[in-house]
């Protein structure tokens, strides 16, 4: 049950992504940006992911990082590196958080009837179990990536290919 209805969000995603235009009018749209210092100087650059796969039981993105590494004495050198593989991570817990909403003091004055209150603050999470539809669905959105299999590893390939066709 859970994968059919991870299969569902994944699609609903993929519909979602094809659909906004603001996607494609951004040149290398994919292109996560990467910076850092270190002994060697100060590097600035970014990866773009090509692939999604499954190693060791846990999703990587395989991209190229490209960028340029500045040594503290000026000299700039170009970095091109292909078939990076970067970790996909994802949390795991118990229960799943899905909101935590804070709203400050509200003054209201309705009619000569004033209400105020003090900062109230609102946590909602979805506890999964027997029974609890609600919170098994949730959390499973939630945990997606926590147990990959190569269904996964196809969607989110499938999704990469639509986004770099846009």
């Amino acid at each position: 049950m859970y994968k059919s209805i991870s299969i569902a969000i994944l699609m609903a995603l993929l519909v979602t992504f094809a659909s906004v235009p603001a996607i494609a009018a951004q040149p290398n749209n994919l292109a996560i940006p990467i910076t850092g210092s270190g002994s060697a100087g100060t590097f600035t650059g970014s990866f773009t992911p090509t692939s999604f796969a499954l190693q060791g039981g846990q999703v990587v993105a395989l991209g190229t990082v490209t960028g340029t590494v500045t040594s503290a004495a000026g000299v700039v050198t170009s970095v091109l590196q292909n078939n990076v593989a970067a970790p996909v991570a994802a949390a795991s817990t118990a229960s799943c958080t899905i909101l935590h909403l804070v709203l400050g003091p509200i003054n209201l004055n309705l009619l000569g009837l004033v209400v105020t209150t003090n900062q109230i603050v609102l946590d909602i999470s979805a506890q999964p179990g027997p029974g609890n539809l609600l919170g098994n669905l949730l959390c499973a959105v939630a945990n997606l990536l926590n147990n990959p299999n190569q269904t996964l590893i196809n969607l989110l390939n499938q999704i990469l290919g639509i986004l770099q066709g846009l």
